[in-house]
Protein backbone atom coordinates (compact mmCIF):
# COMPACT_ATOMS: atom_id res chain seq x y z
CA UNK A 1 0.00 0.00 0.00
CA UNK A 2 1.35 3.36 -1.00
CA UNK A 3 1.77 6.68 1.12
CA UNK A 4 -1.39 8.02 -0.19
CA UNK A 5 -3.86 4.96 -0.14
CA UNK A 6 -2.61 4.69 3.29
CA UNK A 7 -3.85 8.17 4.36
CA UNK A 8 -7.14 7.89 2.72
CA UNK A 9 -7.48 4.90 4.59
CA UNK A 10 -6.86 6.53 7.92
CA UNK A 11 -8.81 9.28 6.68
CA UNK A 12 -11.51 6.82 6.40
CA UNK A 13 -11.12 5.44 9.71
CA UNK A 14 -11.12 8.73 11.55
CA UNK A 15 -14.57 9.24 9.78
CA UNK A 16 -15.81 6.41 10.94
CA UNK A 17 -15.18 6.65 14.62
CA UNK A 18 -16.21 10.37 15.13
CA UNK A 19 -20.05 10.85 13.62
CA UNK A 20 -20.88 14.11 14.43
CA UNK A 21 -23.68 13.78 11.76
CA UNK A 22 -25.34 10.70 13.60
CA UNK A 23 -26.47 9.08 16.32
CA UNK A 24 -23.39 6.54 18.12
CA UNK A 25 -24.59 3.33 17.57
CA UNK A 26 -21.30 1.77 18.76
CA UNK A 27 -21.24 0.73 22.63
CA UNK A 28 -17.73 1.20 23.33
CA UNK A 29 -17.62 5.40 21.65
CA UNK A 30 -20.67 6.24 24.20
CA UNK A 31 -18.70 7.23 27.42
CA UNK A 32 -20.66 7.87 30.83
CA UNK A 33 -24.43 7.89 31.35
CA UNK A 34 -23.41 4.87 33.79
CA UNK A 35 -26.77 6.78 36.17
CA UNK A 36 -29.15 6.78 33.19
CA UNK A 37 -27.91 3.09 31.63
CA UNK A 38 -28.56 2.14 35.21
CA UNK A 39 -32.65 3.15 35.78
CA UNK A 40 -33.15 2.17 32.50
CA UNK A 41 -32.08 -1.48 33.30
CA UNK A 42 -33.74 -1.31 36.84
CA UNK A 43 -37.10 -0.60 34.51
CA UNK A 44 -36.77 -3.23 32.70
CA UNK A 45 -36.23 -5.84 35.38
CA UNK A 46 -39.62 -4.56 36.61
CA UNK A 47 -43.02 -5.58 35.29
CA UNK A 48 -45.54 -2.70 34.65
CA UNK A 49 -42.46 -0.08 34.48
CA UNK A 50 -41.62 1.69 31.47
CA UNK A 51 -39.23 4.62 30.51
CA UNK A 52 -38.94 7.89 29.12
CA UNK A 53 -35.63 9.03 28.02
CA UNK A 54 -35.88 13.19 27.42
CA UNK A 55 -33.65 15.89 27.78
CA UNK A 56 -32.79 18.75 25.01
CA UNK A 57 -31.48 18.02 21.33
CA UNK A 58 -28.08 16.94 21.08
CA UNK A 59 -27.34 15.50 24.80
CA UNK A 60 -26.92 11.58 23.57
CA UNK A 61 -30.61 10.62 24.08
CA UNK A 62 -30.97 8.73 20.51
CA UNK A 63 -26.87 7.34 21.07
CA UNK A 64 -27.70 6.26 24.37
CA UNK A 65 -31.37 4.09 22.60
CA UNK A 66 -29.04 3.20 19.98
CA UNK A 67 -26.48 1.47 22.44
CA UNK A 68 -29.43 -0.01 24.63
CA UNK A 69 -29.80 -3.36 22.44
CA UNK A 70 -26.04 -3.97 22.88
CA UNK A 71 -25.66 -2.69 26.84
CA UNK A 72 -28.74 -5.38 27.84
CA UNK A 73 -27.01 -7.95 25.55
CA UNK A 74 -23.65 -7.58 27.19
CA UNK A 75 -26.04 -7.66 30.87
CA UNK A 76 -26.66 -11.19 29.46
CA UNK A 77 -30.44 -10.22 28.70
CA UNK A 78 -31.98 -11.87 25.86
CA UNK A 79 -34.32 -8.91 24.19
CA UNK A 80 -36.55 -9.27 21.45
CA UNK A 81 -37.98 -6.48 19.19
CA UNK A 82 -34.77 -4.18 20.49
CA UNK A 83 -34.34 -2.05 17.19
CA UNK A 84 -35.47 1.69 17.09
CA UNK A 85 -38.30 3.17 15.52
CA UNK A 86 -38.25 6.65 14.82
CA UNK A 87 -41.35 8.59 14.78
CA UNK A 88 -42.32 11.32 12.14
CA UNK A 89 -44.50 14.27 12.24
CA UNK A 90 -46.80 11.85 9.51
CA UNK A 91 -47.50 9.04 12.44
CA UNK A 92 -50.82 8.10 13.97
CA UNK A 93 -51.01 5.47 16.24
CA UNK A 94 -51.51 2.81 13.92
CA UNK A 95 -49.29 3.65 11.03
CA UNK A 96 -46.98 4.19 14.37
CA UNK A 97 -47.53 0.36 15.65
CA UNK A 98 -47.46 -0.91 12.43
CA UNK A 99 -43.94 0.43 12.07
CA UNK A 100 -42.88 -1.44 15.13
CA UNK A 101 -44.33 -4.67 14.63
CA UNK A 102 -43.21 -4.48 11.18
CA UNK A 103 -39.40 -5.02 12.24
CA UNK A 104 -40.41 -8.05 14.64
CA UNK A 105 -40.91 -11.82 12.99
CA UNK A 106 -42.02 -14.88 15.19
CA UNK A 107 -41.85 -18.86 14.15
CA UNK A 108 -44.98 -20.11 12.89
CA UNK A 109 -45.77 -24.13 13.25
CA UNK A 110 -47.47 -25.46 10.57
CA UNK A 111 -48.46 -28.91 9.29
CA UNK A 112 -48.44 -30.07 6.00
CA UNK A 113 -51.59 -32.62 4.71
CA UNK A 114 -51.02 -36.27 6.14
CA UNK A 115 -50.41 -37.98 9.19
CA UNK A 116 -46.87 -38.62 8.68
CA UNK A 117 -46.09 -35.62 7.41
CA UNK A 118 -43.27 -33.39 9.68
CA UNK A 119 -44.73 -30.27 10.65
CA UNK A 120 -42.76 -26.94 9.09
CA UNK A 121 -41.42 -23.74 10.73
CA UNK A 122 -42.28 -20.34 9.02
CA UNK A 123 -41.78 -16.58 9.74
CA UNK A 124 -43.98 -14.52 9.85
CA UNK A 125 -43.66 -10.50 9.97
CA UNK A 126 -46.17 -9.18 13.42
CA UNK A 127 -47.28 -6.15 11.27
CA UNK A 128 -49.19 -8.55 9.27
CA UNK A 129 -51.36 -9.75 12.13
CA UNK A 130 -52.56 -6.01 13.19
CA UNK A 131 -55.76 -4.76 12.05
CA UNK A 132 -55.28 -1.92 9.93
CA UNK A 133 -56.71 0.59 13.00
CA UNK A 134 -55.37 -0.26 15.64
CA UNK A 135 -56.04 0.58 19.20
CA UNK A 136 -54.14 0.59 22.63
CA UNK A 137 -55.60 -3.18 23.69
CA UNK A 138 -55.02 -4.62 20.08
CA UNK A 139 -51.24 -3.42 20.43
CA UNK A 140 -51.61 -5.12 24.88
CA UNK A 141 -53.19 -8.18 23.19
CA UNK A 142 -49.85 -9.22 20.70
CA UNK A 143 -47.47 -8.11 23.22
CA UNK A 144 -49.14 -10.21 25.92
CA UNK A 145 -48.72 -13.13 24.04
CA UNK A 146 -45.00 -12.99 23.01
CA UNK A 147 -43.07 -15.38 25.26
CA UNK A 148 -39.67 -13.70 25.93
CA UNK A 149 -39.21 -10.01 27.54
CA UNK A 150 -39.84 -7.55 24.91
CA UNK A 151 -38.05 -4.41 24.87
CA UNK A 152 -39.39 -1.81 22.52
CA UNK A 153 -37.49 1.66 22.01
CA UNK A 154 -39.75 4.32 20.93
CA UNK A 155 -37.11 7.45 19.19
CA UNK A 156 -38.43 11.65 18.62
CA UNK A 157 -41.97 11.45 20.13
CA UNK A 158 -41.52 14.71 20.22
CA UNK A 159 -42.23 14.77 16.14
CA UNK A 160 -45.93 13.19 16.77
CA UNK A 161 -48.06 16.04 15.94
CA UNK A 162 -51.11 14.09 16.44
CA UNK A 163 -52.82 14.72 20.25
CA UNK A 164 -55.23 11.39 19.98
CA UNK A 165 -51.63 9.37 19.27
CA UNK A 166 -50.30 10.89 21.98
CA UNK A 167 -53.37 10.15 24.31
CA UNK A 168 -53.47 6.93 22.88
CA UNK A 169 -50.00 6.34 23.65
CA UNK A 170 -50.42 6.87 26.93
CA UNK A 171 -53.32 4.43 27.15
CA UNK A 172 -51.23 1.76 25.97
CA UNK A 173 -48.85 2.72 28.64
CA UNK A 174 -51.75 2.41 31.06
CA UNK A 175 -53.09 -0.89 29.73
CA UNK A 176 -49.36 -2.58 29.70
CA UNK A 177 -48.65 -1.75 33.66
CA UNK A 178 -52.60 -2.49 34.58
CA UNK A 179 -52.09 -6.51 32.71
CA UNK A 180 -48.15 -6.78 34.18
CA UNK A 181 -47.23 -7.21 30.64
CA UNK A 182 -43.57 -8.17 30.68
CA UNK A 183 -42.95 -5.76 27.40
CA UNK A 184 -40.46 -2.30 28.41
CA UNK A 185 -41.28 0.25 26.08
CA UNK A 186 -38.59 3.12 25.96
CA UNK A 187 -40.03 6.52 24.71
CA UNK A 188 -37.09 9.25 23.78
CA UNK A 189 -37.73 12.98 23.57
CA UNK A 190 -37.91 16.22 24.61
CA UNK A 191 -38.84 17.12 28.40
CA UNK A 192 -42.36 18.35 26.86
CA UNK A 193 -42.87 15.12 25.87
CA UNK A 194 -43.25 13.82 29.19
CA UNK A 195 -45.17 16.52 30.49
CA UNK A 196 -47.83 15.87 27.13
CA UNK A 197 -47.91 11.95 28.48
CA UNK A 198 -48.55 12.29 32.12
CA UNK A 199 -51.26 14.88 31.62
CA UNK A 200 -53.26 12.35 29.11
CA UNK A 201 -52.99 9.79 32.28
CA UNK A 202 -51.63 11.21 35.56
CA UNK A 203 -52.07 7.58 37.05
CA UNK A 204 -48.77 6.49 34.25
CA UNK A 205 -46.66 8.18 36.10
CA UNK A 206 -46.25 5.68 38.61
CA UNK A 207 -45.71 3.08 35.85
CA UNK A 208 -43.31 5.91 33.74
CA UNK A 209 -39.64 5.92 35.10
CA UNK A 210 -38.48 9.54 33.55
CA UNK A 211 -34.86 9.53 33.00
CA UNK A 212 -33.41 12.83 32.45
CA UNK A 213 -30.05 13.25 29.61
CA UNK A 214 -28.06 16.33 31.29
CA UNK A 215 -25.44 17.63 29.31
CA UNK A 216 -22.44 15.53 29.35
CA UNK A 217 -19.77 15.94 31.66
CA UNK A 218 -16.36 16.97 31.13
CA UNK A 219 -15.07 13.60 31.92
CA UNK A 220 -17.46 12.20 29.47
CA UNK A 221 -16.47 14.01 26.60
CA UNK A 222 -12.62 13.62 28.01
CA UNK A 223 -13.55 9.52 27.81
CA UNK A 224 -14.90 9.91 24.10
CA UNK A 225 -11.48 11.68 23.42
CA UNK A 226 -9.72 9.08 24.99
CA UNK A 227 -11.13 6.20 23.04
CA UNK A 228 -11.61 7.69 19.68
CA UNK A 229 -8.33 8.91 19.21
CA UNK A 230 -6.64 6.10 21.05
CA UNK A 231 -8.55 3.06 18.78
CA UNK A 232 -6.73 5.06 15.88
CA UNK A 233 -3.24 5.24 18.24
CA UNK A 234 -3.44 8.93 17.80
CA UNK A 235 -1.94 11.63 20.36
CA UNK A 236 -1.92 15.02 20.83
CA UNK A 237 -0.33 18.30 22.61
CA UNK A 238 -1.21 18.69 26.37
CA UNK A 239 -4.45 20.53 26.35
CA UNK A 240 -6.10 20.04 23.13
CA UNK A 241 -8.68 17.14 24.31
CA UNK A 242 -9.41 19.55 27.44
CA UNK A 243 -10.13 22.14 24.83
CA UNK A 244 -12.17 20.37 22.54
CA UNK A 245 -14.34 19.46 25.52
CA UNK A 246 -14.68 22.79 27.19
CA UNK A 247 -15.36 24.15 23.75
CA UNK A 248 -18.08 21.19 23.02
CA UNK A 249 -20.08 22.66 26.46
CA UNK A 250 -21.53 19.48 27.06
CA UNK A 251 -22.73 18.37 23.61
CA UNK A 252 -21.72 15.11 22.21
CA UNK A 253 -22.15 16.01 18.60
CA UNK A 254 -19.25 19.05 18.95
CA UNK A 255 -16.80 17.04 20.45
CA UNK A 256 -17.28 14.32 17.73
CA UNK A 257 -16.99 17.39 14.99
CA UNK A 258 -14.09 19.01 16.63
CA UNK A 259 -12.43 15.61 17.31
CA UNK A 260 -13.03 14.24 13.54
CA UNK A 261 -11.38 17.27 12.10
CA UNK A 262 -8.65 17.73 14.39
CA UNK A 263 -7.63 14.08 13.66
CA UNK A 264 -8.04 14.73 10.15
CA UNK A 265 -5.98 17.49 9.38
CA UNK A 266 -3.20 15.82 11.54
CA UNK A 267 -3.64 12.83 9.44
CA UNK A 268 -3.38 15.00 5.89
CA UNK A 269 0.16 16.26 7.23
CA UNK A 270 0.93 12.78 7.47
CA UNK A 271 1.04 12.82 11.30
CA UNK A 272 -0.42 10.95 14.11
CA UNK A 273 -0.08 13.51 16.85
CA UNK A 274 -2.26 16.20 16.49
CA UNK A 275 -1.19 20.12 17.82
CA UNK A 276 -2.91 23.00 18.66
CA UNK A 277 -3.02 23.85 14.84
CA UNK A 278 -4.79 21.33 13.88
CA UNK A 279 -7.13 22.15 16.32
CA UNK A 280 -7.42 25.90 15.29
CA UNK A 281 -8.21 24.35 11.84
CA UNK A 282 -11.18 22.05 12.95
CA UNK A 283 -12.36 25.12 14.73
CA UNK A 284 -12.44 27.33 11.31
CA UNK A 285 -13.69 24.26 9.54
CA UNK A 286 -16.53 23.43 11.83
CA UNK A 287 -17.53 27.25 11.78
CA UNK A 288 -18.10 27.37 8.01
CA UNK A 289 -19.61 23.92 7.80
CA UNK A 290 -21.82 24.98 10.53
CA UNK A 291 -25.65 24.86 9.80
CA UNK A 292 -27.85 27.82 8.15
CA UNK A 293 -29.89 27.87 10.90
CA UNK A 294 -27.38 28.07 13.21
CA UNK A 295 -26.05 31.12 11.64
CA UNK A 296 -29.28 33.11 10.35
CA UNK A 297 -29.87 32.63 14.72
CA UNK A 298 -27.00 34.21 15.32
CA UNK A 299 -26.81 36.93 12.78
CA UNK A 300 -30.64 37.66 14.08
CA UNK A 301 -29.71 37.83 17.38
CA UNK A 302 -26.90 40.12 16.87
CA UNK A 303 -27.68 42.58 14.12
CA UNK A 304 -28.79 46.06 14.73
CA UNK A 305 -28.31 49.44 12.81
CA UNK A 306 -26.30 50.72 15.10
CA UNK A 307 -22.65 49.26 17.25
CA UNK A 308 -24.39 47.22 20.20
CA UNK A 309 -22.27 44.94 22.13
CA UNK A 310 -25.35 41.88 21.25
CA UNK A 311 -22.21 39.64 20.21
CA UNK A 312 -20.56 39.67 23.19
CA UNK A 313 -23.81 39.13 25.52
CA UNK A 314 -24.47 36.21 23.47
CA UNK A 315 -20.75 34.92 23.69
CA UNK A 316 -20.89 35.74 27.41
CA UNK A 317 -24.17 34.04 27.66
CA UNK A 318 -22.79 30.63 25.82
CA UNK A 319 -19.63 30.40 28.08
CA UNK A 320 -21.55 31.02 31.26
CA UNK A 321 -21.86 28.02 34.00
CA UNK A 322 -25.05 26.68 33.30
CA UNK A 323 -27.29 24.58 36.26
CA UNK A 324 -29.38 21.62 35.13
CA UNK A 325 -32.15 23.37 34.26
Amino acid sequence: MDEREEQLELLAKVANTFSPGAPIDKGELFAGRTDQVKDVINAIFQRGQHVIIFGERGVGKTSLANVLSELLSKAGLEVMGSKTINCDSTDDFSSLWHKIFREIRIAVETRQMGFTAPPTEEKVVLDSLLPEKVAPDDVRYMLQHFTGRTILIIDEIDRIGDQETTTFLADTIKTLSDHSVDTTVILVGVADSVDELVAEHQSIERALVQVRMPRMSRAELLEILDRGFGSMEMTADEGIKEQIASLSQGLLHYTHLLGLHTAQQAIRDDRTHMTQVDLNEAIRIALIKAQQSIIRAHHKATSSARKTLYAEVLLACALAETDDL
